[in-house]
């Protein structure tokens, strides 16, 4: 029968050794993953999602590949997204401050400042749709121009949107990913608020989705990067609770979270009970005044103290009677 079964690790593979057969460096293989452009299958080991082998040959097998893969998920920054879009650099932050242009990832240089980065392709669509064209020459409409004067900057809160939408999709139909997605973008307060019970909290967590990391744990680029990856606007946070709050309500219906088992009462050891030599009977009730208590019986172990014999004492008494002389 073994014969016949498949081994797991013999029909995928870990997602570093597919990036590899896809000719894609990692961030381009995760990026491809979040985009839909390569499917994955969960590790039943809780190793991180795999790649069937099958959608290996899938991918390769598809026309222009490797390059036309790549260049699905090729990324660019300021400047080379301003040059991509014939602009100003200038030009394309304030589009991308006002919400126009939505970043796919961010990383923090040396600096500690933040990048942003833009998929290429939605940038050339973007540039060749007419409708575009006034936001692109000229002076820049007025509500973009009083919004960059406001200090608008959508750009953390669209990753955010977008970033969800990656997670839920690898989420799928189970509604306790689903919440751990959403609970992974809110603030810990906030998930506190909205799902009271720790035991359910602890669930959560084992179901939470990894989040690109940036820098050591507990540094300052680790800190920014969590601070850009937290809800922070009041609409956007409520918004979040709400999704959180309706997903439990389903999670908690279909599987509760598990919880440890009762632990037993603690109570003293007994100690053997001598097994009954007959059942006891049923004590009377006293119909009338109790009488006199009668004398113990005399104890069989303890021999009895010896009595004078009568005859012997009565011949020494008469012994005593006979005259003298």
């Amino acid at each position: 029968m073994s014969g016949t079964i498949a081994k797991p690790d013999r029909l995928t593979c870990a997602a570093s050794w597919a990036a590899r057969q896809l000719d894609l460096k990692r961030g381009e293989f995760d990026l491809a993953v979040n985009l839909g452009l390569i499917r994955t299958v969960p590790d039943e080991g809780g190793g991180g999602r795999r790649v069937a082998r099958a959608e290996l040959d899938r991918l390769r097998a598809e026309d222009g590949f490797p390059d036309a893969l790549r260049e699905r998920v090729a990324t660019a920054g300021t400047n080379e997204g301003a040059e991509l879009m014939d602009v100003t650099p200038t030009r394309f932050t304030s589009l991308a401050r006002f919400g126009l242009l939505v970043p796919v990832r961010f990383y923090l240089n040396r600096y500690r400042t933040v990048v942003w980065l833009y998929l290429a392709e939605e940038l050339r669509q973007f540039a060749s749709e007419a409708s575009n064209a006034r936001l692109l020459t000229g002076r820049a409409p007025a509500e973009v121009r009083e919004g960059l004067k406001a200090g608008l900057d959508r750009r953390p809160r669209n990753w955010r949107g977008r970033h969800i939408g990656f997670l839920l999709r690898q989420a799928g139909d189970d509604p306790w990913a689903h919440a751990a997605a959403v609970a992974c973008l809110l603030d810990p307060a906030d998930v506190a608020e909205v799902v009271e019970d720790p035991y359910e909290r602890a669930h959560l967590d084992r179901c939470r989705p990894r989040l690109p990391a940036h820098g050591a744990p507990g540094s300052p680029a680790a800190d920014r990067a969590q601070e850009l990856m937290t809800a922070s606007e009041p609409d956007e946070v409520a918004w979040f609770r709400a999704d959180l709050a309706h997903t439990m309500e389903t999670a908690r219906r279909q599987r509760p979270a598990p919880r440890p088992a009762p632990e037993p009462a603690l109570t003293s050891a007994p100690g053997p009970v001598p097994a009954p030599t007959s059942a006891p009977g049923p004590v009377p009730a006293p119909t009338s005044a109790p009488g006199p208590v009668a004398a113990p019986e005399e104890d069989r172990s303890v021999p009895p103290a010896p009595t004078p014999s009568h005859g012997v004492l009565g011949w020494l008494r008469r012994r005593g009677r006979r005259p003298v002389g």
